[in-house]
Formats: C-alpha cells, structure tokens, sequence
C-alpha cells in the first residue's frame, strides 16, 4: 500500500537555528530505528497502530483511551480537495505487524482542533494545531492493547520517543526510543526524531516515570540549518477541547493537576517566526 502523502515541509526554521546550534550537533546521541516486528519487540506497543483510509493511504495513530485514537488533523483530509474525509472510511489496527493486528476497529466519528485549517498553506499555527481524535466504533477491550496516558510537553532539550508507521515500513511499526527536543515555541515542538511518509499522528513518548506517556504527535518533517527534524503539537490544553468536543468529557484526570484549558481562537505567544516552503 502505498502511504499517505501527509503535511511535509521542507522548512529554514530561522527563529530556531540559534537555539539549535547552541545545543550542539543534531543527532549525535540519538537512537536508530529499532523494528517492532516480533510479538516481544512490540509488546509493549499494541496501543499504538496503523491508520489504513481505504486503501489510499495511512498514517500512524494511539490508543488513549478503549475507544479514542489520537493522531494527526491532516490526516483526516483530502490533500487534492482539502476537504475533510469521511472518517467511517478509515479502519484502525492495533498493534499491525506484518499482516495481523490485535485488534481491528471501524472508526464512528472524528473531530479535529477546531483552529484548525486545511487550505494547502503551511504555517506554524496549522502544526500546532494538527491534533484529531477518534472514536472507534467500539472500545478495545483486548487485556494486551492498553491505552496511554497523555503527559504535558516536554521541555527543551528532554529525551522523547517515537513509535511509528512509515514509508518502507508500513507492514511493522518501528520505535526511536532517544531523540531530543530542540526547541518549542508557540505551542510547536522541534525534534529530532526521524519521521517519514506514513508517521505523521505517530505519538511521541516521555520515558520519565515508569511507564511511557504520550507528549505530542508527529505533525510534519523538516530542516534546521540543512539538517533533517521532526515538529510536532503539544497536547495538554488541546487534547482537553478535542474530548470535551467529541464526548462531553475532559481529559483532567490523565494530566497532571494545574494544566489550563485553551481557549478557541486564543492568540499565541512567540510565533516560530518560520518560512514554510511545501516539498
């Protein structure tokens, strides 16, 4: 199957090349992609899978909650009508490796960040708010699929992960367990993990505490200074709406005490300042 085309930006992040080069070279201890192939590898994984659109493409999605899978907005629209898809055309596998999943769910319905916009421009406000959820026709009740809890953004210079599905992997997922966060600004991660066609919506983890919890999702890759990344969203206000949006519910009970609540259409301090060139 060949892979969704996502939002790929080819980008000079000029507000954020001086905060790079401070924190020295890119990639020097960053981990390579490890394969999730086998049923030991991936165990830890299951909640994590491939978001298949009808046989037109996929990207990656996460398990939050039995019936609610976090991902990316643009994955929810059509790149040649920008108009937003049908979300019952999209099936989420759990834990898909190399032709099985542990659990196959139709999804119901979908709702997206509700700043979002899908009109073929590429800025720093559609990253920050390239969020979605859905909700799966019914819950996954499977003892190895577990959902993740969801954490704040992590802070500059933290050691996050990436579990994700891409091009030339699409049949297993594949885990980059050390990469960093560069920069965030107005509301956008800069990291560097190595993301490809097919990942975005992939979560990116915090290994602090003793389990792994979803900090952001991959949005788009990119260029610092000629050198590949990875921008992502933060979740804590965003990720509040987004479920109060589809189910009347709020997410406070899975973030830590104190996080805020986001206003729609709210403005945002300290713009990336980014020129955006599509690829």
């Amino acid at each position: 199957m060949l892979s969704l085309k996502p939002l790929i930006l080819n980008a000079f992040l000029c507000a954020m090349a001086a905060s790079v080069q401070a924190g020295g070279a890119l990639h020097v201890a960053d981990s390579r992609l490890k394969s999730l192939e086998t049923t030991e590898a991936g165990r830890a994984w299951e909640a994590v899978g491939r978001l298949d659109r009808g046989g037109i493409g996929f990207c990656t999605g996460a398990l939050i909650a039995p019936d609610l899978v976090l991902t990316a907005a643009h994955c929810l629209f059509d790149r040649e009508t920008l108009q937003e898809i049908d979300p019952t055309t999209i099936e989420f596998l759990a834990g898909w490796r190399n032709g099985r999943a542990s659990a196959y769910r139709a999804v119901k319905r979908a709702v997206v960040h509700p700043a979002y916009v899908y009109d073929g421009t590429l800025s720093a406000s559609r990253v920050r708010n390239d969020i979605a959820l859905l909700q799966l026709q019914r819950p996954i009740r499977n003892t190895t699929v577990t959902p993740f809890e969801t954490d704040v953004r992590p802070r500059k210079g933290a050691r996050v992960g990436v579990v994700s599905y891409a091009q030339d992997r699409s049949e297993a997922p594949s885990l980059q367990e050390v990469c960093s966060v560069m920069a965030r600004q107005g509301g956008v991660l800069v990291m560097s993990c190595d993301v490809d066609f097919g990942a975005s919506g992939a979560p990116v983890f915090s290994f602090d505490g003793d389990q792994p919890r979803i900090v952001s999702v991959i949005s788009a890759k990119a260029r610092v200074e000629g050198n590949p990344v990875s921008l992502g969203a933060s979740l804590a206000d965003e990720l509040t709406l987004l479920e109060a949006q589809l189910t009347g519910t709020h997410v406070g009970s899975r973030l830590p005490e104190g996080v805020g609540r986001a206003q729609v259409g709210e403005p945002r301090r300290g713009d990336m300042g980014a020129k955006f060139i599509r690829n």
